[in-house]
């Protein structure tokens, strides 16, 4: 005797009847949906900082708000609701995680003297104040007053400014203000063109 398909279906209905009469405990399901690493955390959308496609990324953080509480970074994923990637990431931009969480990943600003051989940790203060001296400095300097034909310009080629690409609309057209409007910048790039 062969099954016809009607058979088989009234079989198959008669079967996930008898297993919800008889009960059919979906706890153990429902504990182990519970237990997933992303169920008690805090989503943050961000934008993925390797490369000029500003993919969308899910930085998945443990919802504790404790004050004695080490922030940690638990799980990162790509955003689907974005319009750029659509929830997919390249290689590089899963590894994202792995970037953040890092034990080798810089915190403290070191500095090493010309001609030492050692590293020295400094202030974040210090070094902020070092960088706004040798900008100065160099302004002050090595500035260009004559073009090629004579005429009057106000450039500065010994100095650059790399902008990034997780930077907005308006932090990139600050940049582009204060570096080569304000001092005269001619090499200032995106990270997009490089």
């Amino acid at each position: 005797m062969t099954p016809t398909r009607r058979d088989f279906l009234k079989s198959a209905t008669a079967a996930g009847a008898a297993i919800s009469v008889l009960g059919f405990d979906l706890q153990p399901a429902y504990a182990q949906a519970r237990e997933l690493k992303i169920a008690r955390t805090t989503e943050t959308r961000s934008t993925c900082p390797y490369c000029s496609v500003s993919c969308g990324v899910i930085i998945h953080t443990p919802v504790d708000k404790a004050r004695n509480v080490t922030p940690a970074v638990v799980h990162v994923e790509g955003d689907a609701d974005h319009p750029i990637n659509q929830g997919s990431l390249c290689p590089k931009g899963i590894t994202l995680k792995q970037n953040i969480v890092n034990d080798r990943r810089l915190t403290k600003v070191l500095y090493r003297a010309p001609g030492m051989a050692q590293w020295e940790e400094r202030s974040w203060d210090w070094a902020i104040d070092r960088i706004a001296r040798l900008v100065k400095k160099t302004r002050g300097e090595k500035p260009v007053e004559k073009a090629g034909h004579g005429r009057t310009i106000n450039a500065l080629t010994a100095l650059g400014v790399i902008g990034g690409c997780t930077d907005t609309n308006k932090n990139n057209y600050l940049l582009v203000k204060a570096y080569r409007a304000g001092l005269g910048i001619v090499p200032l790039e995106q990270q997009a063109r490089i």
